[in-house]
């Protein structure tokens, strides 16, 4: 039975291996050609506010046309209007000509400064307000193709506003939650640093302590002082032998005289 099931293991292991062979693993397919080279794969996507720059700059150009084809002093209106409108045509054109285009470069060349950014923006505003002025004094005074034109210009500002105060706000929240993330890693700093030294107090306590542990073992201990030897006593024994007044030896024993 072993025998006969290992010969139908080999049998389809080699029917396995036909198989393979006939049908050969399909390559990967490559990858298509790419028309992108490979500074242009590389290249940052340009800010947002980068496009707005370019509409801003040409709404200047065209703005700054159609201000001069108003002819203002040929309205039919009073004097105080016409001298009203010129006054505000002209600090319109000088806004457009000499203001906008350096905040605009400013822009331009820090385009993540949210302070050069927020310049741009109130200076729009300003000049929307002041050219929505004009072009609403056009369409009362004004003739129809002068209106027309000065408001396809007032839209493309419009639109410019609008686009600016949003990028400002992302901007402004991104920079608050950096400033967050910021003070959060402040304060974690701070707080391993406080660990940090009170560790080092515990560590130094500890030296100390050991420091004086060794030295009192360092220090030899103190014999006590030896004792003096009690003094020599004479005290007097009697002798036996003593001897008499004379001198001379008594004898043990004295004759009895008859």
């Amino acid at each position: 039975m072993k025998s006969a099931a290992n010969v139908v293991v080999l049998i389809l292991m080699a029917v396995s291996a036909i198989l393979v062979a006939q049908n050969p693993p399909a390559s990967p397919p490559t990858p298509a050609a790419s028309s992108e080279t490979p500074a242009e794969a590389a290249k940052t996507p340009e800010p947002a506010i980068t496009a707005e720059l370019e509409r801003l700059q040409q709404f200047a150009s065209q703005a700054t046309q159609a201000i001069a084809g108003l002819h203002i002093e040929s309205w039919k209106t009073n004097s105080t209007a016409r001298s009203a409108a010129q006054a505000n045509a002209g600090s319109i054109h000088r806004n457009l000509t000499a203001a906008l285009p350096g905040l605009i470069e400013a822009a331009k060349a820090t385009p993540d400064d949210v302070n050069a950014e927020f310049k741009l923006y109130r200076n729009v505003i300003a000049l929307y307000e002041a050219f929505g002025m004009l072009t609403d004094s056009s369409r009362l005074v004004g003739q129809k193709g002068q209106y027309e034109a000065m408001s396809a210009q007032l839209q493309m500002l419009a639109t410019v506003r609008r686009n600016l105060g949003e990028d400002l706000e992302a901007s402004t929240a991104a920079t608050q939650a950096q400033l967050r993330q910021m003070r959060q890693q402040i304060k974690g700093q701070e707080q391993q640093l406080a660990a940090a030294k009170a560790d080092a107090a515990d560590a130094r306590q500890q030296v100390v302590l050991a420091q004086a542990e060794l030295a009192k073992k360092a220090t030899p201990k103190k014999k006590p002082p030896a004792k003096k030897p009690a003094a020599a006593t004479n005290s007097a024994a009697p002798n036996p032998t003593s001897s008499n007044a004379s001198g001379q030896p008594q004898s043990a024993s004295s004759t009895p005289k008859l």
